[in-house]
């Protein structure tokens, strides 16, 4: 299959647990995420985090929902640590390739895998280092509300 942008939105950001978390969407511009799909993945979301450190860093960051062409859903949530790092905890449904149990993209497991994100979901996190240097490191006071509103425009996503 040829390579092809996917579909960007902005559901709006959540809060989990404490942390304000920036939304986006990634899908099939024919097949948009499926209500069960997103429930599973938002439901799934307090366990992913459950682990993430308080050191002081404003409790922030951002998830990625990704439906794939496939039966694969994948659930990529980043949080800031250290004032300019980045931690990512990733699950995944639907994808036997990645020790899911069947093919149900709202079957949801934590993956222990060292991934970071594809090219769809990486043209988030170039938005969003950005945003953190522009609105969090070079101000003379960081701007948290500024970083939360501050999101990659929708649209086609992938190039």
């Amino acid at each position: 299959m040829a390579f092809r942008d996917k579909d960007l939105t902005t559901p709006g950001p959540i809060m989990v647990d404490g942390r304000q978390l920036k939304r986006y969407h990634v899908d099939q511009p024919e097949r948009p995420i499926e209500p069960e799909v997103e429930k599973a993945a938002y439901d799934l979301l307090p366990a992913l985090l459950a682990d993430v450190v308080d050191d002081g860093t404003p409790a922030a960051g951002w998830v990625v929902l990704h439906r794939g062409a496939d039966t694969g859903a994948y659930l990529l949530a980043y949080t800031w640590v250290w004032d300019n790092a980045v931690e990512v905890r990733v699950a995944a449904a639907g994808q036997p390739a990645l020790d899911c149990p069947d093919d149900d993209p709202a079957h949801f497991v934590h993956l222990r895998r060292p991934a970071v994100g594809c090219v769809w979901e990486l043209a988030v996190l170039e938005h969003e280092r950005a945003a953190w240097v522009r609105h969090m490191l070079t101000p003379e006071s960081p701007n948290l509300i500024g970083y939360l509103r501050d999101t990659r425009a929708e649209g086609p996503v992938g190039r």
